[in-house]
């Protein structure tokens, strides 16, 4: 063979083909495999650095007295306040040296009924109350099915001090579940007191608010 002769070129046989094709889908399995796992650690490095309430914070839709607030899931609206220093039901009768803030709100639901779980109060300078225990469930929304376009009226009471209702707000939600649910929508009353009306409605409380009201 001269010099300016080639080698003549080595033709792979069909079985080192189909060994050249495996190991190359072979890399490429293993590669994909890894790119998912590289996905899965993300997400798992994301989700065990979030905080409790980064991981279930909720959609909040804001609004005032007598708007009927839309959440997607339910939709609200807060229908009037008053105060008492007393609230009677058909078992029992309860009092306080502070107030019992009584709301009456409506409720409907989008698509399936719900119940709604208990609201929280958060004055104005970030203290929050949960609805009060001392008044039974059975008198509150809490206990009613709240169905889809049908307005459902229902009370929810608070034990608070006179200070805590200039500037206040009321958030309703769903009731907590034992399968966290990133998002869950919720509604943030406003219920528009201001150091004036605040002192004008804890200045003449009822006596006793009887739940047997209509």
């Amino acid at each position: 063979m001269t010099a300016t002769e080639q080698a003549p070129a080595v033709v792979p046989s069909r079985r080192e083909r189909r060994e050249q094709r495996r190991q190359s889908g072979g890399a490429r399995a293993l590669g994909a495999v890894a790119g998912v796992l590289m996905i899965a650690a993300a997400v798992w490095v994301q989700s065990h650095h979030m905080t409790d309430n980064e991981f279930s914070d909720a959609l909040v839709y804001t609004g005032g007295k007598g708007e009927a607030v839309d959440a997607r899931r339910f939709s609200l609206r807060l229908e009037s306040l008053t105060t008492a220093k007393a609230i009677q039901s058909s078992t029992t009768t309860v009092e306080t040296d502070e107030l019992f803030l009584i709301l009456t709100v409506k409720a409907k639901s989008a698509v399936k009924p719900y119940h709604l779980g208990q609201p929280v109060l958060e004055t104005a300078d970030g203290k929050k109350f949960d609805a009060t225990d001392r008044v039974p469930s059975t008198v509150t929304l809490q206990q009613k099915w709240v169905q889809p376009d049908i307005w459902t009226s229902g009370r929810y009471f608070f034990e608070v001090p006179a200070s805590a209702l200039p500037g206040a707000t009321v958030t309703f939600g769903l009731p907590a579940s034992f399968i966290v649910e990133s998002y869950q929508p919720s509604v943030e009353i406003d219920l528009g007191l201001d150091e004036e009306a605040a002192k004008k409605l804890a200045a003449a409380p009822q006596n006793v608010y009887s739940t047997d009201k209509k």
